[in-house]
C-alpha cells in the first residue's frame, strides 16, 4: 500500500513539474517572481532568478519523529528541516513569519500530502523559532536560497 501510495505521489509530482517547467519558459524575462499561488511555479536552477512564495505554514507533529522522509533520512523534530510539495528536495529555503517578521533557514527533504493546501511544513524547532507553535499555523514568506555546495 505505501509503495502505491508514493508511486502515484511520484506520477503527479512528475506531471506537475512538466506542466509548471512549461510555464516557466513564459515567464524567463522576469528575474522576480512572487506568487501566492503554491500550485503554479518552481523553483528554477538559474541562480539569477529569485523565487518568493507566500502561503501557509504548518509544523510536523511528534508523531512523525523517526519516520522516513521523501528523501530517505530519518525525521528529527530538532532538525530545522522542512517537507513542500512546489519546491524541489533537497534545496535550502528561508522561511519568514509574515506576522512578527522572525525567519529561519530550513532544508527541504519530505513532501506533504498531495491534497494538503499549506505550502510549508516545517519541524517544530522551525516553528518555535517562527515563534506560531501555538497557534499552529501561519502565514509565511518562503525564499529559495538553493542547494548547499559541498568542498
Amino acid at each position: 500500500m505505501h509503495k502505491l501510495i508514493r508511486f502515484i505521489f511520484t506520477v503527479v509530482f512528475i506531471f506537475i513539474f512538466i506542466n509548471e517547467k512549461l510555464a516557466a519558459q513564459d515567464s524567463k524575462n522576469s528575474l522576480t517572481r512572487e506568487d501566492s499561488s503554491i500550485i503554479k511555479t518552481k523553483a528554477t536552477s538559474s541562480p539569477k532568478e529569485i523565487v518568493i512564495k507566500y502561503g501557509l505554514a504548518s509544523f510536523y507533529a511528534n508523531k512523525f519523529n523517526g519516520r522516513q522522509t521523501a528523501n530517505g533520512n530519518k525525521f528529527n523534530s530538532v532538525k530545522l528541516t522542512a517537507a513542500c510539495n512546489v519546491l524541489p528536495l533537497g534545496i535550502w529555503v528561508k522561511v519568514t513569519n509574515v506576522k512578527n517578521d522572525k525567519s529561519v533557514i530550513v532544508y527541504i527533504n519530505d513532501r506533504l500530502h498531495p491534497k494538503n493546501k499549506r505550502l510549508i511544513d516545517l519541524s517544530k524547532t522551525a516553528a518555535e523559532k517562527l515563534g506560531f507553535v501555538s497557534r499552529g499555523v501561519t502565514k509565511v514568506k518562503v525564499e529559495v536560497l538553493g542547494k548547499l555546495r559541498r568542498k
